[in-house]
């Protein structure tokens, strides 16, 4: 089956819960693309609705708080149109550049790489943030659907942070590449949804760092992450990490160019450091 004029050969994964008030924007913003699949979680507003209205398919998903989540059981079990799949959230954005550098990523003849990594912008307090150590943002988001599932993570009991693949990264069996353009993510309109994600957030850390000395790091991985793994779990030794996460980055990471939003941006991370350490603390009290 051909895909229709002018639309690219390839597959779109939309996971999704109650994104009546993002859904819209990001369905119009890959519409360029022949498949679009929304996995939802038993949505209680308009998000099927609206899904279905823009002729995107819409597949039901239910959690048993078991492994696999919500991407990986897409990848496995939707039948998909294309060997391509671009994943994206429903408050993220695809853009005219990343367009037309995914259209010509699957037009090079083959052999091609196994998956490609997209930049994404982070907008906060009406603006985009453009150092913090949150830009560049590379996201492994596409690639060919049978050579990638998002790793196993550690089983650390219940942390509500949902059954959707949050800090999980993508293991690719072969080379990646990195596309030109950029990925708009609007996660945070406002200060209080930052808080609310990241206090869930730190629920998943705590346990996380609780449960380290215990685990065995993930494989699969790129270079780059494996090492900010690896420091990060150094990191969880030092004292006054609240202090030092906002001193990484806002300083090292130079946040203080990002202005007003910058310093808000960098002492938030700074609380959610303190949260996650605190939490720890909490949950080692207790066991």
């Amino acid at each position: 089956m051909t895909p229709m004029p002018d639309r690219a050969p390839i597959s779109v994964l939309i996971p999704v819960k109650n994104e009546a008030g993002n859904l819209q924007a990001c369905l119009d913003s890959v519409a360029f693309c022949d498949e679009i699949v929304v996995v939802d979680s038993g949505s209680t507003d308009q998000t099927r609705q609206i899904a279905e209205k823009a002729g995107a398919k819409v597949v039901d998903f239910h959690w048993n708080g078991e492994f696999p989540k919500k991407k990986n059981w897409a990848l496995a079990h939707v039948t998909w149109k294309h060997e391509w799949v671009f994943i994206i959230d429903a408050d993220e954005r695809s853009t005219p550049a990343l367009e037309a550098a995914l259209r010509a990523a699957v037009a090079e003849p083959n052999p091609l790489p196994a998956g490609y990594y997209v930049n994404r912008r982070f907008w906060f307090l009406d603006g985009w943030l453009n150092h913090c150590g949150y830009f560049p943002s590379w996201n492994l988001r596409f690639f060919r659907h049978r050579a990638g599932r998002y790793e196993r993570g550690p089983v650390i009991g219940e942390t509500n942070s949902g059954d959707n693949e949050v800090h999980e990264h993508v293991q690719l069996e072969g080379t990646a590449g990195y596309l030109a353009g950029e990925m708009e993510h609007y996660a945070f309109p406002d200060i209080a949804t930052w808080v609310e994600k990241h206090n869930r957030y730190s629920n998943w850390e705590a346990r996380l760092q609780v449960a380290g000395d215990d685990q065995t790091p993930a494989t699969g991985l790129d270079r780059t992450l494996a090492r900010k793994r690896w420091l990060r779990r150094l990191a969880w030794n030092l004292p006054f990490r609240g202090t030092l996460r906002f001193l990484y980055h806002y300083v090292w990471r130079a946040g203080f160019l990002d202005g007003y939003r910058g310093f808000v941006f960098c002492r938030l991370m700074g609380w959610y450091e303190f949260l996650n350490a605190s939490k720890a603390a909490e949950l080692r009290r207790k066991r």
